[in-house]
Formats: structure tokens, sequence, C-alpha cells
């Protein structure tokens, strides 16, 4: 049995057993502040298990994709090394909210184990937590297990919990015995051995209970079930092979990049480690940039970038030369996507990603070998780099510590790597310190608790005002009954024709009128699905709980956002056809005023690419093509060439919007029927957001007239003020900038010659301090590269000493400090206007020869030069 049909055969199973297949959620959290990634299948059902949110199945199925590395699970350098470590895997897992508890969970777990699977039951045996009778019971007198096939253990083996807070309970394991020939072959081997021969399979969780943040448990609203069992696992154990690398989940990507390097996987352990390394790691990589993550220095990014980088260096001691990794993953999206679809539409951007990395990477290399021959000269005595030198390689450059190691060894130095050790945990102390989770705000309880009751439909497509019912009314986080004059608080209707800020658009404003009142509505979200919230305040009257009420969104904003909208459905497709396949939007804001699309890409657009994106979408407008929305399964809109989006959750049924022969994308948003509803399009900024994404700023309609209007008036102001033909206007300006330029120079010319006037009688200030030239020259407020200039005017007339120059300003102090050639090797310049920055508040420091630093408090501008005195 395949590794794929493994999968397949759980879902179908539970299908049997009355469960909903859920797809697997996106490996970034939503809307939890507490996960780095998704690392477990039960993250997306977390809610449900706290009673914060209804759906339409009380039992789920899901083949979840989970990455684990960094935090707690950051065992990355075990990766390749071992038999089941990895960053990236698939969990299968069975759910219960509140339906069946442990006696269900048990006989399903045993029944597809032994008899949809086939495993031998004599093999197997369980683990229970050490007071959990009632489970005992279960699998003794239910199941048949013999009571010494059942251990009672204590919370660290069999209490479960998501991490520090959350959902948790006692737990229980099914294992199995693979015999004496797999693991350390010991006669005395016992299931307490950290061998792989008692291999756990499957961990069925009784949640139970709410761990709060001081560590208190709290029974749950309903006892559910939350089981995970790793596919890579029970595969291999299916298969009967020694290692999840040997099962066909693994082999081909494995054969892969055997016959990139030109090696055979299975001749020779150091490559075979490296082999599995890049397995594994592309893999994860894959997944994580399909899901929107991208390599960079902070969160997520970081994790990404060291993961890749790491999958990278063992390319390079594999032989690889040249770029490798981005095919490998090209790879790994052609073999998983048949049941990971999303994979496919993400393949050609996520490829650019990765070699975009890739050749990063070759140039930190070469960074990072410019540092280590100045470290090897600066410690050629000691003959040891610190342990906070290697840290900065590792941490600022992604300089690899086993590469470096190579580079010590080959000219005789050793590693502190204690001290490097010490310096990774402070940086991991201060990442868990700082890091805010999913970068979403946590959903308000109170909000959660209404979508547990209530659910408002959305029929605001087609029509803008509609005949409600008033079902619940908010006021400072408490449901009241009615809600008054100039009071603040949040509407609650049955239906509502007000669009909920999503995918990227605003939510609707407009008003809510009833016989009693009207109610502004400022802003409307959507909680948990399938709640819609009204927030504003009553402008007139009184609103009432129970009322029938009007529901009318603002027409004129809507047909503005709509207009956006579209707009950056046609801006996407252009961005595509003028830089290639891989830009996918990587967030977007959509308003009544404006539009803002960020998008992967590498490198700033040209103002030829600029126009030629504005010219395609604007022709595109003037094709008045018609806009088509429709509703299919995921997996058709997907094959059908529909685009889907980082970042957005999608159920089974998906909506399409499609502009006749031009672009297709899943998208719950307001759109125009036809493109010429949009009237005109305009990009009016393009920037860069991030490493890799960059953001097109646009106006549509008429904004993008009052825009193009406004740049005419200022080209005619320009022409009258500058007496010229608006074609002759850049020449003009050229012509302009070369003047000036050549009259700051002379400017420049005539100040340095009155400086240096000016310096001979300051040079009589100087001082001889032990047998140094000590100067201070203290000026008005200027710039640095005047101070600069000064300072080359002042060690060429002084031609030995030390300099200090002085510039104040009405709230800050700037020095600068310059050591003439001689006397380097007593003094650094740098170490001097540090200390002497210090006093005034400030901070800085620079070159041995020379250095600058900022000071706040000008009052001891005094003091300062005191310190200075004594410093030389």
């Amino acid at each position: 049995m395949t590794g794929k049909e493994i999968r397949e055969l759980f879902l179908k199973f539970f299908e049997e057993k009355g469960h909903k297949r859920v797809s697997s959620s996106s490996l970034v959290p939503e809307n939890d502040p507490t996960l780095l990634f998704t690392n477990a299948g039960m993250n997306q059902f977390k809610d449900l298990f706290l009673g914060n949110e209804k759906r339409d199945y009380t039992r789920a199925v899901t083949c979840q994709k989970v990455v684990r590395a960094g935090g707690k699970h950051n065992d990355l350098e075990n990766v390749g090394r071992t038999a089941r470590h990895h960053t990236f895997f698939e969990m299968l897992g069975n759910f219960s909210f509140g339906d069946y508890f442990k006696e269900e969970a048990i006989e399903y777990a045993w029944e597809f184990l032994t008899k949809r699977l086939g495993l031998p039951e004599d093999k197997l045996f369980v683990s229970i937590y050490h007071d959990d009778d009632e489970a005992f019971k279960i699998w003794n007198k239910k199941i048949g297990i013999p009571a010494n096939k059942i251990e009672r253990r204590g919370e660290k083996d069999n209490f479960w919990s998501m991490g520090d807070t959350g959902p948790c309970g006692p737990c229980s394991e099914i294992h199995i015995d693979q015999g004496p020939e797999v693991g350390c072959k010991r006669p005395d081997c016992n299931p307490d051995c950290d061998c792989d021969r008692h291999l756990e399979l499957w961990n069925l969780v009784f949640m139970q209970f709410n761990r709060d943040e001081n560590g208190n448990l709290t029974p749950l609203p309903k006892p559910s079930i939350d089981t995970g069992m790793g596919l890579e696992r029970i595969t291999t154990v299916v298969q009967k092979v020694s290692s999840n690398y040997d099962t066909d989940l693994f082999r081909p990507i494995l054969e892969y990049i055997a016959k990139l390097a030109n090696k055979t996987y299975g001749q020779n352990e150091k490559d075979d480690v490296s082999i599995r390394v890049i397995a594994d790691h592309s893999r994860s990589t894959t997944f994580l940039i399909s899901d929107g993550v991208i390599p960079s220095n902070e969160g997520r990014g970081y994790v990404l970038r060291r993961i890749m980088r790491r999958a990278m260096r063992h390319g390079k001691m594999l032989g690889f030369n040249e770029v490798f990794f981005h095919k490998i993953c090209e790879f790994v999206v052609d073999f998983m996507g048949d049941h990971y679809i999303e994979l496919i539409d993400k393949k050609s951007y996520m490829s650019k990603v990765v070699l975009n990395e890739e050749l990063r990477f070759k140039n930190t290399l070469e960074t990072g070998l410019k540092i280590i021959n100045e470290l090897l000269e600066k410690y050629k005595n000691k003959k040891e780099l610190p342990g906070n030198e290697i840290f900065r390689l590792y941490d600022t450059y992604g300089f690899p510590t086993d590469l470096l190691q190579d580079i010590a060894e080959d000219n005789g130095f050793t590693l502190d790597i204690h001290g490097f050790n010490e310096e990774m945990l402070k940086q991991q102390e201060k990442a868990k310190k700082s890091w805010a989770g999913s970068g979403e705000e946590k959903i308000n309880p109170v909000y959660l608790n209404l979508a547990s009751k209530y659910a408002c439909e959305f029929e605001g497509y087609d029509k803008l005002t509609i005949n409600s019912k008033i079902i619940s009314i908010l006021t400072n986080n408490k449901e009241v009954q009615n809600l008054n004059n100039s009071e603040k608080g949040i509407i609650v209707l049955e239906k509502t024709t007000f669009y909920p800020e999503g995918g990227g658009q605003v939510g609707d404003k407009g008003v809510i009128k009833t016989e009693n009142g009207i109610f502004r509505v400022e802003n409307t979200k959507k909680i948990a699905d399938k709640l819609i919230i009204h927030e504003g305040a009553v402008i007139k009257g009184v609103l009432n709980t129970g009322e029938l009420a009007e529901a009318a969104v603002d027409n004129s904003l809507r047909k503005a956002t709509e207009k956006n909208h579209t707009a950056t459905h046609l801006l996407h497709k252009a961005l595509q056809m003028v830089l290639g396949d891989h830009v996918r939007q990587a967030g977007s804001l959509v308003t009544p005023e404006r539009l803002r699309f960020d998008f992967a890409h590498f490198s700033p657009l040209s103002k030829d690419e600029i126009a030629r994106v504005e010219e395609i979408v604007n022709s595109e407008i003037q094709q008045n093509s018609a806009v088509n929305k429709t509703y299919k399964s995921l997996d058709e809109a997907i094959k059908s060439g529909a685009m889907a989006l980082f970042g957005e959750k999608y159920g089974q049924t998906v909506r399409v919007v499609k502009v006749d022969n031009f672009s297709t994308e899943l998208c719950g948003g307001c759109h125009v029927n036809y493109t010429g509803e949009i009237g005109l399009f305009k990009i009016v900024g393009e920037s860069s957001v991030a490493a890799g994404v960059r953001r097109i700023e646009a106006v549509t309609g008429l904004e993008a007239f009052r825009y193009l209007s406004e740049c005419s008036n200022i080209l005619n102001d320009l022409e009258l003020k500058l007496k010229v033909k608006k074609d002759e206007l850049i020449s003009k300006i050229d012509d302009l900038s070369i003047t000036i330029k050549q009259l700051n120079k002379e400017l420049d010319r005539l100040k340095s010659k009155e400086e240096a006037n000016r310096l001979d009688d300051i040079l009589n200030n100087t001082k001889n301090i032990n047998g140094t030239n000590a100067l201070v020259i203290e000026l008005g407020e200027t710039d640095i590269s005047h101070l600069r200039n000064t300072m080359d005017i002042a060690k060429a007339k002084l031609k030995t000493g030390v300099i200090l120059i002085i510039s104040k300003g009405d709230n800050k102090v700037t020095f600068l400090c310059g050591v003439t050639d001689d006397l380097l090797n007593k003094y650094n310049a740098g170490d001097i206007v540090k200390e002497v920055s210090k006093i005034t508040g400030g901070g800085g420091g620079g070159k041995k020869d020379l250095a600058q630093a900022g000071g706040k408090d000008i009052t001891k501008v005094k003091q300062a030069i005191d310190r200075f005195y004594q410093l030389i």
C-alpha cells in the first residue's frame, strides 16, 4: 500500500463514520497569536473546542500539513540524521466537537489499524494517563487489550496540550513493537527505550479542559476528541521499512536529488544525510512559500530562511556549485500536487522565490568569507574564534556554522561553541518575548460568543437595500435590548447587504433605519465565518432588538469600491503578463478612494513596465468585458485555472470571478458587472514592502481623473514659471539642475576657503596633553558633509593629533572625532566619540581614524569636552 493510498484510506474511513472531510488549513495560523506555524491538526478547530464557534458538522477528518521548526520544536540539526525527524510532515487526524468521546475514538482507531491497515494485534500496545480508569476499561474490556499491555504514564507522556495555554486533556497512545531486529537490538530493550523498536503510532487526545495563562484547568463546554497520527510514520510501519525516508513518500524526492548530484543514494552515509536534509527541507520550503511565507530576517521568514540555507549548504556538500534547490522544490510540487492542489497554482512563484534566495545565499557566502578572513587575522594569536563572532556570522549574515568549522580547522583555529550556544539562547529568549504570533488580532471573545448563537446571511452582491430583523445589539462589549441616540454600538441583523471587511476589501458603510431611529454604519466585519456585525452609532432616536429595519449600503462608496476591486484583478493579470507568472498577490487594500496591491517580485518596476501595465489594464477597461461571478467546487475552480490568494481561507465551494478572456480568481468580494464601469486606471506609486514584495498604489474612475487633472495643472504651472512648453520641460529642468550643482560646488569651495582661514585662528586653541595635540572645534548647526570637510582641513593643518568637532542644534548635538594616522596605534576615534556622546545622553561609533555620534542634552556639551580631554 502506498503512502498516498494510506492517506486516502484514512480520510474515506472516517467519512464512512460520519466525519466531514475538511481541507488542511494554511501553515500560517489564522487568528491565533500563540503559534508560529500550524503544528497540529487541531489548530484550525481551536475555537470549536473552546465552544466559541459552531459549524454545520460535529465530526471532522483531515490530513493537515504541519511544520515544526522554531520554538520548542527547534531541533533542526537532527533532521536528516535520524529516521523520524522532519520540519514538515502530514498529520492524519479525526475530531469530535462535543459528539462522541473516548469509547468511539478508541474503537475507530483500533478498527482502522487492525482491520483496514492489517497491523498485527499482538504487536500493538497502548499507554494511558495514570488516573484515566475510564480509558483503561475501554481498552481492556471493550477492545480486549490485556492489562499488561496497557501502560499508565504521567503528565509528560500522556497529558496533551497545544501550548502553554488552550485546550488540553489526558491522552491514550497506540504503539507498535516492531520486533528485536529493529532499533537498538539489545536483549533488554523495552517500551521506555528511546530506540525505534517500540514506536508510537497514534495519539488520541481526550479534550476535556482549557488551560489559562495561570495554569488553571477549566472543563470545556463539551468533551471532545482530537487525534493525530503522522502519515510518514504509519507508512513506514505498513511498508515495513526502517526509516520514514525509505517510504514512497520520500524515495522519489531522494532519487531525484541524487540524480541531479550524480550520486547514488545508499552508498555513502555522509552524502545520504545531505540528500535527506535537502528532501525534507524542500518539502517545508515548498509548502511554506506556497502558504505565503517569504524568507526574511524575522519571525516565520527567519525560520524559513534557516531551513532553506541549511538545504543549500548541504547541496554544496554534495557538490552543487550552481543554484539547484528551486528545481527540487518544483519536483515536490509535481509529486505532491495531486492532493495539495494549491501547490500547482503557486509553482512558478515558489520557484522564483527559492531561486532568488539561492542567489542571495551565494552573495552571503562571499561576504561571510571576507569577514572570516578578517577574523582569522584579528584572532591569529589566540587561534580561537569567540562565540559572539560566530553568532554574528550565523545570525546577521546567515553563514553556516558547519562551514565555518571546516574553515577554522583548515587554518588551525578552534571555535568557541560554548559561547556561541550562550548567544543562541539569548536570541531564542529575545525572540520568544517579541513573537507576536499570527500577526492577526485575536477575535474578541464577546464576538465569538455572539457567533456561537447567531448567524447573518449576506445578500448584498446584487442589491444594496434589504429589510431585516435586528437580532442582537451590543455596546461596551455587553448585549443590550436597545441603543439610544449618540450611543456607539454593534448591530446584528438576520440578513444584510453590507459587505464585511475581508479579502482586502474594506467593510461597507451606510445606515440601518427603523421606525424609531437611525444607526449610521461606520464599518462592517465578519466573525467566525457566519456572523456579520455592523459597527457605528445612533444618529437619531433609538433602535431596539427585535425591530424590523431597513439596511441601506452607501451606494456611491460601494460602487467606487467595486471599481477598485475589479481593477486589482486586472492589475494582477497585467503584472503577470509584463513581469512573469511568478507574480502573486501578497496582500491588498481596496477602499472607495484607491487600491493598494502587494505582489511577489524581486526588483523595482521600470517606467516602461509601469506604462505597459497601465496600458493593458486600460485596454481591458475599454473592451468593456463582462465580469462573471459563479460558484464551483474548490478542486474544479483550481483546475480551471482560477488563482487562489495567500492568506485566504477557502471552503469546498468557492466563488469564482472571471473577466472574460482575461483573468480568473477565487474571490468573495464585490465587483462591477462590466470592466467599462471602471472608467480609467492610473498607477500613482510603486515601492518595496519587504524582500521580494513590491507594492503598487492606484486610483480608478473619478479619482484617476482628479489625479491626472492635478498633474496637468502642475505641468501648466511649470510652463508658466519656467517659460517653456511642455515638451521642453525636462531639458529645462536638467539645465537648471546642472546650474544648481555648479553653484553649490562654488559655494562649497568658498565655504572651505573661509573655513580654512578660520581654522588658522582655531588652531591656537590646540592643547598639548601628554605630548598629544588635542583640538576641539565648536560649530553651529550644519550637515555631516560640512563636518567631514572641516575635519579633513583640520587634520591637514594640525598634521598630528586628535580632533573633536561639535555641531549644536536646538535639541541635539553631533560629534565627529578624528585621529591622524600616526596616532592610530594609541587612540581609537570610535571609542572616544562613544564615551564623549554618553555625557549628552547619546551614542555612536565608527572607525579608528574617524567616528560619529549624536547626543540629546546640549546643556552638557562642556562636560563632554572635559571628558574628551580626559580621554587624551
